[in-house]
């Protein structure tokens, strides 16, 4: 009998998601926020046509040949991403963003946090949130600095 072989894949899925945001940080005036952040600092926002990208990494099930399910995966994005973000002003309807600064680098960790949340633990390998075509911020939880 050959002995069982355990095969890692990796499983993405990508939604999309409108949202409209102010780069202002409570920590700097409003002249060093409007040098630190331009006309993204507009009191009124701007918005942005945001794809969410979660990148799963898991031994592919032997009985399903998947690592997981895409539709359990659509329905965890759903309600992890689009469900909290999509057509929301982030900094005024996102409790989250109350007191941090709407960057897509802590959309990433907003996104992060929720997908681990519904996800079986340690399948989530990374996110990837496209701002723009050309501003992609990826982020892996587990890659953290201590101060």
């Amino acid at each position: 009998m050959a002995p069982t072989v355990s095969r890692l894949a990796r499983l993405s899925r990508t939604v999309s998601f409108s949202a409209c945001h102010r780069l202002h940080s409570k920590s700097l005036t409003d002249e060093e926020n409007l040098k630190l952040f331009g006309k993204c600092n507009n009191p009124n926002g701007h918005g942005h046509n945001y794809k969410g990208k979660a990148l799963l990494l898991h031994v592919i099930d032997p009985v399903s040949g998947m690592v997981m399910n895409l539709t359990d995966l659509k329905e965890y994005m759903q309600e992890a991403i689009v469900e909290p973000l999509d057509h929301k002003n982030l900094d005024k309807d996102v409790p989250y963003f109350a007191e941090v600064v709407s960057t897509t680098e802590n959309v990433a960790v907003f996104i992060w946090e929720n997908l681990k949340k519904l996800l079986p633990l340690g399948t989530l390998y990374k996110v990837k949130v496209y701002e723009t075509d050309q501003n992609i911020v990826v982020y892996k939880g587990e890659e953290t600095v201590s101060e």
